[in-house]
């Protein structure tokens, strides 16, 4: 039995790089300014990695939403696995020629392409999902941010977001 109400546990687990970035940031600054010697400076170096941890961590957050969609996401030494209801697939990270946000989907998918394959949709609200942000953002020239901005932006068309350096997109990104 838990005396945490489940939307606070889900709250705390989205946010949870953010959350110990801003007690790390804590712990820095007081050795910064309450502590001289060998601690004061140290104090700047966990400072300053407190802020790439939450700079990280506001992204990922963003990432992360709802995970009661349809199948389970796997991302393991450069596959990425998706075990659903009614599909399924596999892709390495090293094959992929595009990725697209399809938001007319029910729920919204990750379109995931590659040569002689079909299409790999993801929802994004499949278990497992998250790691989907780590496996993206090892795709050479990736905008994250741009990324971000659509997955909460409504459409009506699916959008690229990211193709690879040496193909041409099949859909117009925005």
């Amino acid at each position: 039995m838990s005396f945490v109400r489940p939307e606070a546990v889900a709250a705390i687990r989205r946010w949870r790089e953010v959350i110990t970035g801003t007690g790390v940031l804590c712990l820095g600054l007081w050795w910064m300014l309450g502590t001289t010697g060998l601690l004061h400076w140290l104090g700047y170096v966990i400072s300053a990695i407190a802020a790439v941890l939450i700079v990280s961590g506001i992204q990922r957050g963003r990432f992360r939403g709802d995970r009661d969609g349809p199948g389970v996401v796997s991302v393991d030494e450069g596959r990425i696995a998706y075990f659903g209801p009614l599909t399924g697939g596999a892709v390495a990270l090293g094959e992929i020629t595009r990725i697209c946000l399809d938001p007319t989907g029910r729920p919204p998918h990750w379109l995931i392409s590659q040569p002689g394959q079909a299409d790999l949709a993801i929802p994004l609200s499949a278990r497992g999902a998250d790691d989907l942000f780590d496996a993206f953002a090892t795709l050479p020239g990736i905008r994250t941010e741009r990324m971000l901005a659509l997955m909460h932006r409504p459409g009506d068309d699916p959008v690229v977001i990211w193709h690879e350096p040496d193909s041409r997109p099949a859909l117009t990104p925005r």
